[in-house]
């Protein structure tokens, strides 16, 4: 049901029912894109359902869902346009066009091909916890989850939302638990990760389906890389992997989680167990984090030489630590 999760915190300030949010994304429902519109999004009915509710409220657990529809046109079509037209244009006026009318030829061309070009859609799931004050948007990128957060704050007045911040930064935490092998308390860690250096090239260490209690990880820790990705379990029952931005992507339940929900209706028994355990397992990695920075606050982040010394502190007696 969820591949990816960014997590916000809803303002104190906004309220509404189910049925006021139902009857405001209803006025900003999904619309196929006109013949010259690139692009066009709009609020669809959770279930697929064509004329179902723009709102589903499942045990106290609200989710919605965002249609995106784009036409496709590949550069190279569009190039080849523009040379047709600016073909034309010298081949009238005698000389070649210059580049600001190239640009203008490259806009001309875009309107006559959209209404050929093919299209493609995505959803993008939403899900708010009222009780909880939280909004999870399913999306894998921070460009994504604008778009979703700006077409929800155009559809419910007054609504705000700002992405948690955790006390700690994700990669220091990460590190830590590479080095020490001790994860927080519900999670394991399994094997997959990144590690990315500060410096100006920037060289990427990455590690597919490879055992992480290894001298060699701690070793580029040491040197200076950080985690910027690194796979965990929680509680045995849901794998994901955690970025340094705080994005839980590649989200995956494992055997038996969904095995209770037969006998419900399949969406609403898919929606129920999904939130019902992605919901402590946010609040137990917000923990595992630090717990969630206040406004105002410093954010402790460890410090490279915590790092470092927490790294040096780990070596089992016969490895010792890169000079």
């Amino acid at each position: 049901m969820f591949k990816n999760l960014m997590v916000y915190r809803l303002g104190p300030d906004w309220s509404a029912t189910v049925a006021q949010i139902d009857q405001a994304l209803a006025s900003a429902r999904f619309a196929e894109c006109g013949a010259t519109q690139a692009r066009s999004s709009g609020w669809v009915a959770p279930r697929g359902e064509e004329h179902g509710a723009f709102i589903e409220a499942i045990n106290g657990q609200w989710l919605l869902q965002l249609m995106v529809e784009q036409k496709v046109v590949p550069g190279s079509v569009i190039k080849r346009q523009v040379d047709a037209l600016a073909a034309q244009v010298e081949k009238q006026t005698g000389r070649k066009p210059g580049k600001k009318q190239r640009n203008e030829l490259k806009d001309q061309a875009l309107l006559d091909l959209l209404p050929m070009a093919f299209t493609k859609r995505a959803t993008v799931k939403v899900w708010i916890a009222p009780a909880d004050r939280l909004l999870v948007i399913d999306a894998g990128s921070q460009s994504r989850a604008d778009e979703v957060l700006t077409a929800l704050t155009q559809a419910l007045p007054g609504l705000s939302a700002q992405l948690i911040n955790t006390a700690r930064s994700p990669a220091a935490c990460m590190a830590e638990w590479l080095v020490s092998g001790e994860p927080p308390a519900g999670f394991t860690i399994d094997r997959d990760c990144e590690l990315k250096a500060a410096d100006g090239e920037k060289p990427v260490v990455r590690y597919a389906r490879h055992a992480l209690d290894i001298a060699e990880i701690r070793e580029h820790i040491l040197a200076g890389k950080q985690p910027t990705r690194l796979a965990l379990t929680w509680q045995g029952r849901v794998s994901f992997m955690l970025t340094e931005a705080l994005l839980v992507k590649k989200i995956a339940f494992l055997d038996g989680v969904f095995e209770s929900g037969s006998g419900q209706e399949s969406f609403d028994a898919d929606a129920a167990i999904a939130t019902g355990e992605l919901a402590p397992m946010i609040g137990d990695l917000l923990d595992a984090l630090g717990g969630e920075q206040v406004m105002g606050d410093a954010a402790p982040t460890g410090t490279p030489e915590v790092v470092v010394q927490a790294a040096t502190h780990s070596l089992p007696p016969w490895e010792s630590a890169p000079g």
